[in-house]
């Protein structure tokens, strides 16, 4: 992952993820907003685990990138099976993209079984990736003082994020805003990464004073003095709050374009009981008027016959 490649293509995926997601939850609430319930992934009409395929074929590449394909001779460890400290951080990415591997895996297993509690299982294995994903970024084997150190510890705050509303949608299924919280926090870790790929590893694009330099054939980026970091860290804090002010207006702008596609047609079928009820009501009443007038006829024709034929009584007792 220590290279543009290895950051943007993972960005991509989770990019995709969290737009996917994101499109999914605001469809989802805008046509049946009293009976929305959460999903922790999303069928599709032709392929109902695309979704977890993709996510099981991209943790598979990146472990055989990190493990097999990247290094020298195509092994992660020393010949006396030992890992090398330059390959520590393979281990590192690669254990993150495992676990999403074994969430995408017990997903498919647990809608195969539906149990009751499959919801709740399958958020809490999300949970769990997105933990480890922390916990393993947070003790990092690579340098954490430096400038990508600083894309690293902003990176954590958008998985802290994301482990929190996973762990909430557990408990609170039907909370939208949840959901939609979870899915904008993934589709920033998605921009995030892509901007850390760029940023990090495009020459042209490091702050003034800091450059890259090969380290045990891994590239570093230093800078030449205290002040020249400070001022690349403060450039990044802005970076991110530039970032988080137009994900923020996309986020929203994105609800509301939905919204307004979906929610008129929600409204058209929702006033179509109304309009049911009404005719009905109408049905009723004619009816009603009906069966009154019926009751009149029937109630005036029994009296005309009981009156004819006790005249006809009358008359044979005269005889």
């Amino acid at each position: 992952m220590g290279s543009l490649i290895g950051h943007v293509l993972p960005g991509i995926a989770f990019l995709a993820l969290g737009l996917w997601h994101l499109f999914n939850h605001i469809k989802l609430y805008s046509l049946h907003p009293n009976s929305y319930t959460s999903s922790p992934w999303f069928p599709t009409s032709k392929l109902r685990y695309l979704e977890l395929f993709l996510i099981m074929a991209g943790s598979s590449i990146s472990i055989s990138m990190e493990l097999f394909i990247g290094p020298r001779r195509h092994q992660p460890v020393d010949p006396d099976g030992t890992i090398p400290s330059n390959h520590l951080k393979n281990f590192e990415h690669s254990s993150i993209s495992m676990l999403f591997l074994v969430y995408a895996s017990f997903a498919i297993i647990l809608d195969r079984f539906k149990p009751k509690a499959q919801l709740g299982l399958t958020q809490l294995l999300g949970a769990v990736a997105f933990g480890q994903q922390l916990f393993l970024f947070h003790l990092h084997s690579t340098d954490h003082k430096g400038l990508e150190g600083q894309y690293r510890l902003l990176l954590q705050f958008i998985i802290v994020v994301s482990v929190t509303t996973t762990l909430m949608g557990i408990g609170l299924p039907r909370s939208f805003l949840v959901s939609f919280v979870r899915s904008v926090s993934i589709f920033f870790q998605g921009v995030w990464f892509i901007v850390m790929g760029y940023m990090l590893w495009t020459p042209e694009f490091l702050p003034k004073g800091c450059a890259l330099y090969n380290d045990d054939d891994h590239l570093v980026i230093r800078c030449d003095s205290q002040e020249a970091l400070h001022r690349g860290k403060s450039l990044v804090n802005i970076q991110f709050s530039w970032f988080l002010i137009g994900i923020a207006i996309f986020a929203i702008s994105f609800y509301l374009s939905l919204f307004e596609r979906l929610g008129k047609r929600v409204q058209y079928y929702s006033s179509l009981p109304k309009q049911f009820e009404e005719m009905e009501e109408e049905c009723i009443d004619v009816e009603s008027q009906k069966e009154k007038k019926s009751g009149e006829s029937k109630g005036a024709f029994i009296h005309m016959e009981s009156t004819g034929f006790a005249a006809f009584i009358m008359e044979r007792q005269k005889m």
